[in-house]
């Protein structure tokens, strides 16, 4: 593993790798769900990804990058949800959700902890999700990486893994992707011959082992595995002083 001291925190680790799913994305709409995505894609509208579209959370596409939390100065469109919809089947859209669990072939549940007949919590319920899983990238952010998010089988399928993916046949594969799932202590994607959960970085100060313990099933780690690219100096000021100046980042994220 190679990796240099840096003044960047966990949590400005997670924006960049947060960041880095929309690199070179062109013109699709950015989805994100949750302060530190939502601090990524503004990142990544700012410097690799210009073309990018953002909204406000609502239903207006924006033109300028305000900070997370300050109402927009240029209003570039109207998205009301109809429309949203269907941009979403077009798959020129890439969303990165949460997931309460996540298992090893990218099953995501936000429905319910527990039996589904009789749960034990009552969750968001599924939501977009499938559409979003079969229609359009879908790329997944925890805030704190642990055995009960990360487990052998969810509770209830929400968004759509490779597994079952396969199984229904080419018109869920058609479109179906799950580039990047960020959490708290690494990056990880399904870049494996059985489309499994592999470790593709960890955030500098994070070990193997760790992720080995904070994980309920098997994952594929490769031999040298990289730390998370380290944010430019230039990020950095972006970051702390034009998208996030409250520093909300460091409550989803606290540091290490």
């Amino acid at each position: 593993m190679s990796g240099g001291t840096t003044t960047a925190t966990r949590a400005e680790y997670c924006v960049v790798a947060c960041a880095e799913a929309w690199r070179s994305a062109g013109e699709v709409l950015a989805a994100p769900m949750g302060t530190v995505p939502t601090i990524g894609a503004r990142l990544a509208k700012l410097t690799f990804s210009p073309d990018l579209l953002l909204t406000d959370g609502e239903a207006l596409l924006i033109g300028d990058v305000p900070a997370v939390g300050a109402g927009a100065q240029v209003v570039e469109g109207w998205l009301p949800y109809r429309q949203h919809l269907a941009l979403v089947a077009t798959g020129r859209r890439h969303v990165m959700m949460g997931a309460s669990q996540l298992d090893r072939h990218g099953n995501q549940n936000i429905s319910c902890i527990g039996d589904w007949a009789r749960p034990k919590r009552q969750l968001l319920g599924v939501r977009g999700a499938p559409v979003n899983t079969l229609n359009n990238p879908t790329s997944y952010w925890v805030a704190r990486h642990s055995p009960r998010v990360f487990v052998e089988r969810v509770d209830m399928v929400s968004g759509v893994g490779y597994d079952r993916a396969a199984a229904a046949g080419p018109s869920a594969t058609r479109f179906h992707r799950v580039p990047d799932v960020i959490t708290d202590l690494g990056v990880f994607d399904f870049e494996t011959p059985d489309r499994t959960m592999r470790l593709r970085s960890l955030h500098p100060g994070v070990t193997v082992e760790q992720v080995a313990r904070a994980t309920g099933f098997a994952l594929t780690v490769p031999d040298g595995v990289p730390y998370t690219r380290e944010p430019t100096a230039e990020e950095l000021r972006l970051i702390r002083e034009v998208v996030d100046p409250a520093a909300l980042r460091d409550r989803e994220v606290p540091a290490a």
